[in-house]
């Protein structure tokens, strides 16, 4: 059983998820250590407009700072802040494509866990139809066999009827 805190054991899982259960572990992206949830997080944050907005207004201040002379730490042609933006490229694709092929492993494990579920949707629905056909035939037999027996009732009916009737003539006729 997976003791991951994401993780839930199998019977607190709704019915419908029960195909999605094995594959919990791919859950976080980069596994579920302290490492790891920073990772995914800073993967994360690449991608966000806060870090493009901040990213974007540190580089216009760089630049403008040092372009006006306010400092001078990084003149013309800006060869510390293209070291930074190589060094943050150097972990940030890393980290990136990381997380789009552990996305791509859980897509693929939901996508295989959907497929199950629609399939045993599909055989109980089967199920459930071949139950009705079945359920349909044995009232078509028994609305026959009622029929048949209203019919038998009908005709012991009548040749109580007739029986009757010849009955009270006989008794009638020896009576008087």
């Amino acid at each position: 059983m997976n003791t991951s805190p994401t993780a839930q054991p199998v019977s607190a899982h709704p019915r419908h998820l029960r195909f999605h259960h094995p594959h919990a572990h791919l859950a976080p992206a980069f596994g579920n250590d302290w490492f790891a949830l920073k990772a995914e997080a800073f993967a994360r944050f690449f991608g966000t407009p806060f870090f493009l907005i901040t990213q974007t207004l540190v580089v216009a201040v760089w630049i403008g700072g040092n372009a006006a002379g306010v400092w001078k730490f990084d003149l013309y042609p800006f060869i510390l802040l293209n070291l930074a933006f190589s060094l943050q490229a150097a972990y940030a694709a890393p980290l990136i494509l990381l997380a789009q092929t552990r996305q791509a492993d859980r897509d693929k494990a939901h996508n295989d866990a959907d497929a199950q579920h629609r399939e045993a949707l599909a055989n109980e629905s089967a199920a459930r139809q071949a139950a009705a056909v079945e359920q349909t035939a044995q009232l078509l037999v028994l609305m026959e066999q009622n029929t048949e027996l209203t019919k038998l009732t009908k005709a012991l009916s009548e040749k109580i009827e007739t029986l009757t009737a010849e009955m009270h003539r006989k008794l009638v006729a020896s009576a008087g």
